[in-house]
């Protein structure tokens, strides 16, 4: 069973830091992809961030583009999401989400539980 297991979320002032992780468990696949994505309250999913195993690959919305840097520790199949100067419009629950590899796309197919980032002061 996979599963995806995020962390270190919680409050923090503008213009601070924040690391989340997400630990993934269970799966076997040769290749994936591995995304943060974002629900602001009261708004729709937004994507932040993606990390592509092929290539070793790393793509982001022009929105946190050199604020927030997507990485991963294969050794402990553990994604991360360093956030720095963080901004009130960054408050969201974040996900991280595991995309297996078929038929040429990645599916949004695994889903962690969310960790809530709040940006105030």
């Amino acid at each position: 069973e996979v599963q995806l297991v995020e962390s270190g979320g919680g409050l923090v002032q503008p213009g601070g830091s924040l690391r989340l992780s997400c630990a993934a468990s269970g799966f076997t696949f040769d290749d994936y992809a591995m995304s943060w994505v974002r629900q602001a309250p009261g708004k729709g999913l937004e994507w932040v961030s993606t990390f592509y195993k092929s290539g070793s690959k790393t793509y982001y919305a022009d929105s946190v583009k050199g604020r927030l840097t997507i990485s991963t520790d294969n050794a402990k199949n553990t994604l991360y999401l360093q956030m720095n100067s963080l901004k009130p419009e960054d408050t969201a629950v974040y996900y991280c989400v595991l995309r297996q590899s078929y038929s040429g796309h990645y599916l949004w197919r695994y889903w962690g539980q969310g960790t809530q980032v709040t940006v105030s002061s």
